[in-house]
């Protein structure tokens, strides 16, 4: 077998134009042009993109054109470009397909699942086979035997074998708390060297059947939670022996997040909204964005949208953004309608789903459109509970006037 090397990258998340802002948008794509100057400096005999190239299917014009750009500096280079589809920009149904299979038609990426076999050889190399995303598990469990039987996997002992997915295995030491697991690791075949993953940010390998499992990580930040995980990708060796070593490189390009989280519990909103002020002042830093987290529970009659977020975001002078989570709790919850509602004695459960889902939603919305969309979600609970249908339509048909 002839030595050879390989970048494996994922989670690219071109086109994310995170908070509403433009110039988010551009740092992904800063994030990708670094990566393919990088990939041009090593001379890899290819390169492998684990899934959510785009963060959806159909990317803006100038995201396109931008990746277009990109990719053609690879294929002048000789760097052929393999990949598979991400729960983001997989194909949202059969009629329209993905984005990647123009790309792959117009000999940009060569797109695994799409081509016969679901595999890309290098002779007296490698063999390398994709599978696409189903995105949920129970979708996976039935359509990724489905997919793999129409598609045999066909390791060649002879060569380096690598399989290129993008899932959260069901793996102790994989996937993080909040992320379901898309596959049990009974699902994915024996007989290869090289597990090429995506779809979990941070860069993880482990020893897995008879190769090794790595997930490259993300390229940018997705999730503010992801502040302080490096992000970049693996430069991958093999030699004659097939014997591997692999070199994370670390990307520049990415911007800074700083979050800042406080406790206020007991103090008035006026008060909360003085001291997140200083908070964001005091860490205020050229181009950065600040997630100032509010925690804590509020004094009685007090309410979360007494904080002036407006204050607390003007307190930066320096800094690109300031995107506040208020994740205060109310003190008007009654513990009596948690317990009518799940017959148990846990408290508090209705606050902290909120505080969960306001994790969440602040992530892509404004705040107010956030907290809408949290207290919707917690009024769907106890119709859900009690499967009261129509309770649960109008409270839906509500969120959407």
């Amino acid at each position: 077998m002839r030595a050879f090397s390989f970048v494996h990258a994922a989670d690219l998340h071109l086109g994310y134009a995170q908070y509403g802002l433009e110039v988010r948008r551009e740092d992904f794509d800063k994030a990708f042009q670094e990566l393919v100057d990088k990939t041009i400096e090593l001379k890899p005999d290819f390169m492998i993109i684990a899934g959510d190239l785009f963060h959806n299917a159909r990317p803006s014009n100038v995201t396109l054109e931008n990746a277009i750009r990109n990719f053609g500096r690879l294929r002048e280079a000789g760097i052929p470009v393999l990949t598979v589809d991400g729960s983001h920009d997989s194909a949202p149904n059969i009629v329209t397909g993905t984005i990647l299979n123009p790309l792959d038609s117009a000999g940009l990426i060569y797109h695994l699942p799409r081509h016969e076999g679901a595999c890309w050889k290098k002779p007296e190399c490698c063999y390398v086979y994709g599978v696409p995303n189903f995105r949920t598990r129970r979708k996976t469990e039935e359509l990724l035997p489905a997919f793999m039987e129409q598609n045999k996997p066909a390791p060649d002992p002879a060569l380096f074998n690598i399989f290129v997915f993008h899932m959260a295995l069901d793996l102790q030491n994989v996937k993080p708390p909040y992320m379901e697991a898309e596959a049990s690791p009974a699902l994915i075949p024996e007989g290869f060297n090289y597990y090429a993953a995506g779809h979990v940010h941070t860069p993880y390998m482990e020893n897995f059947k008879s190769g090794l499992l790595v997930y490259s990580g993300c390229t940018e930040t997705v999730n503010y939670d992801e502040a302080k995980i490096k992000k970049g990708f693996y430069h991958v060796r093999v030699d004659e022996n097939g014997k591997v070593s692999t070199r994370f490189i670390e990307l520049q390009s990415p911007r800074k997040f700083v979050v800042l989280e406080q406790d206020f519990t007991g103090l008035i909103p006026s008060k909360i909204t003085e001291l997140a002020a200083q908070m964001v002042k005091g860490a205020d830093e050229e181009g950065a964005i600040l997630i100032p987290i509010l925690k804590g529970s509020l004094p009685a009659e007090a309410s979360r949208t007494e904080v002036d977020i407006a204050q607390i975001r003007s307190a930066a002078e320096k800094a690109l953004f300031v995107h506040p989570l208020v994740l205060l709790r109310e003190s008007e919850v009654s513990e009596e309608i948690v317990r009518s509602i799940f017959e148990s004695e846990l408290k508090d459960l209705k606050t902290k789903a909120f505080e969960y889902f306001m994790q969440i939603f602040s992530e892509r919305y404004r705040q107010e459109e956030a907290e809408k969309i949290a207290r919707t979600a917690i009024q769907l609970i106890e119709p859900l509970t009690k499967k009261e249908e129509e309770k649960v339509k109008q409270t839906l048909e509500g969120l959407l006037q």
